[in-house]
């Protein structure tokens, strides 16, 4: 079963260009990843700090494989100080079936 979910975060006013920088390279790396479906980067209309990144993977392997990139500690250390929030904030997703 696809591993799906939604990480949102919320940058700090003044550094949009710099998280928008830091997400596209990241996203880049993430959908190279075999695993990976789906990682798709919004900001919210009505607020456009507000971060949403739609993410999709073929299974609790490929996902637990992403989490082990080595391009992902690097990507959340410098993406810390320019969010307000600890951290992004996971929801993870099951199908309506």
């Amino acid at each position: 079963m696809n591993k799906t979910l939604l990480a949102e975060f919320t940058a700090r006013e003044g550094a949009e260009d710099e998280v928008d920088r830091l997400i596209l390279e990241y996203a880049k790396k993430v959908r190279e990843e075999e695993g990976n479906l789906a990682f798709d980067v919004y900001t919210k209309a009505s607020a456009p700090r507000a971060y949403w990144i739609f993410e999709v993977y073929r299974d609790e392997d490929a996902f637990q494989a992403h989490l082990s990139a080595p391009y992902g500690g690097p990507f959340n250390t410098a993406l810390a100080p320019l969010i307000e929030e600890d951290a992004s904030v996971l929801t993870f997703l099951d199908p309506v079936t």
